[in-house]
């Protein structure tokens, strides 16, 4: 069934990997690799398909045509798979990774995230929406019988944790399990420069879409995507801006995922290694841009930073998310019996906090909000929304 052959990947299926390993017993597939049973589970999972009701950027403007949390999720698959295949590495871990990445994210986005751990330190604990995916496909997941969670290999669950960042078992020893020591193979590698990638065109089209942004001030000031819209603009005289943004945006996600591509195969060049074993014990990270296209990258997210993520519009939207998170997990961890059964359940072990902020990141947006207007009633909220 194996079909990657690549030193440097992670194989399809190995009794003597570590990396295949599953928590609970589970016969091999016929037809399946390990790897495409761990994508199949995510994507019948309720915490992925909750994903199409939690923001991406936008929470309260209408359109049908804005990112939600789970065609972005889509998007950052697409492309991880186009550089797994470039790269000859195994394209179905890195599919599964891609579409896990974001699983941990609690309603109304960053903003959500943020509320959350704010509300968690006050009790000594964080919110890290990594961590969080780990719980949820670990515990929360009830799809099988004979055990709770998704039972995924332990390449998958690894890759959940150390996609993005680097942990220490210094701060973090309850991660022992996933290898901190060694960076992740290049199928986690390269997930964040995906996400990335997805997500630097996908908010310059969203932000356009808005009314926040204007196509000639993107052009003006954001320089990868100027360089792209000159060419675009050159091979079509004569065409309306908007296709021609449109069209350079699919050049930059493209410049940007071929510059990926060839500067991870520099890299590793230059790193020499010839193994897998040797790739986790390098001295850094081998999936990189290169440095032109890295400040490119950053001087693009700058951009976006100062015109969008923090525009008095869409600042307004994260202080009301922001609110209602705080709102709510106040009420909840005052009012624990108010919790549904199962979560009641789950306080002797992992205490009010954590599992006041459990609930709320499973909620979509819309389900937040409902649970507020109910909650808003209770005069006790109200006391705390007026101090």
């Amino acid at each position: 069934m194996s079909h990657v052959t690549n030193p440097l990947a992670v194989p399809d299926a190995s009794l003597a990997d570590a990396l295949h390993t599953r928590d609970y017993p589970a016969p091999p597939h016929p037809h399946r690799t390990p790897f495409q049973r761990d994508r199949e589970r995510i994507v019948q999972a309720r915490a992925f398909r909750r994903l199409a009701g939690k923001t991406q950027v936008f929470t309260s403007r209408a359109s049908d045509h804005f990112r939600s949390r789970l065609t972005h999720t889509m998007e950052v698959a697409q492309i991880a798979r186009e550089v797994a295949e470039a790269l000859e590495l195994n394209e179905d871990l890195a599919e599964a990774l891609a579409l896990v990445h974001d699983i941990g994210h609690p309603p109304f986005g960053h903003a959500g995230e943020r509320a959350l751990d704010r509300c968690l330190q006050a009790h000594g604990l964080r919110f890290d929406h990594n961590l969080h995916a780990l719980r949820i496909v670990e515990h929360f997941e009830q799809r099988y019988a004979a055990h709770r969670g998704l039972n995924l290999t332990l390449a998958v669950r690894e890759g959940i944790v150390k996609h993005s960042r680097d942990y220490t078992l210094a701060t973090h020893p309850e991660l022992e399990p996933y290898f901190l020591p060694l960076f992740p193979p290049l199928e986690a590698q390269i997930i964040d420069l995906a996400d990335e990638i997805a997500y630097l065109t996908a908010d310059l089209d969203d932000g356009v879409e808005s009314g926040l942004l204007e196509i000639s001030h993107i052009i003006e000031n954001v320089r990868i995507l100027k360089r792209c819209y000159t060419r675009v603009a050159s091979l079509h005289p004569g065409i309306e801006q908007k296709y021609l943004f449109h069209e350079a945006l699919q050049l930059m996600q493209n410049t940007l995922t071929a510059d990926l591509i060839a500067n991870t195969c520099a890299n590793l060049l230059a790193a020499g290694v010839s193994s897998l074993a040797e790739l986790r014990s390098h001295d850094a990270r081998v999936a990189t841009f290169s440095p032109d296209v890295e400040a490119e990258r950053q001087q693009e997210k700058r951009y976006l930073y100062s015109t969008l993520y923090t525009c008095p519009e869409l600042e307004r939207e994260h202080d009301k998310a922001e609110e209602v998170v705080t709102e709510l997990f106040t009420f909840w961890a005052e009012n624990p019996s108010e919790l549904p059964d199962g979560y009641l359940e789950e306080i002797e072990m992992d205490g009010i906090p954590r599992v006041v902020a459990d609930y709320i990141a499973g909620m979509t947006d819309a389900y937040i909000l409902q649970h507020y207007a109910a909650v808003k009633r209770v005069p006790r909220l109200k006391a705390v929304a007026r101090s």
